[in-house]
């Protein structure tokens, strides 16, 4: 990563929905644990479970060929153009290939260090 570019740059914030992304072998054992043991509300259902985790949503993801579990995150941003500029002056990696997102939705995705997936996205999505 470069050094941040000087000037003003636009205001992120956590979003609402954290995506555990799990490989096919552990993704039952999760839900369970979340449902069964935690007994978390379960909100939705398809096409992943979706808990209720404080003010959050909780994602279980099954993810074919995936050897480990990811977190993925979401944050927000009044402007998406102006943060997707500012992310890459500081060198921030787009990593938009990880996941298609639906049609006409304007987000995308980017890396943090240590590879932790970041949804950025508007106040409105």
């Amino acid at each position: 990563m470069t050094n941040r570019p000087s000037g003003d740059s636009p205001r992120f914030e956590g979003g609402p929905n954290l995506a555990l992304k799990t490989p096919a072998h552990l993704h039952e054992p999760m839900v369970a644990f979340y449902r069964d043991i935690l007994k978390l509300p379960v909100i939705a259902e398809s096409p992943s479970p979706v808990f209720a985790f404080g003010t959050q949503k909780l994602w279980i993801d099954r993810v074919a060929g995936l050897s480990q579990r990811e977190l993925w995150l979401e944050v927000r941003t009044a402007d998406q153009r102006e943060a997707a500029d500012y992310l890459e002056a500081c060198g921030v990696m787009r990593c938009d290939e990880v996941e298609a997102l639906p049609e006409g939705f304007s987000g995308f995705w980017v890396a943090a260090p240590g590879g932790i997936v970041h949804l950025v996205c508007g106040a409105d999505d």
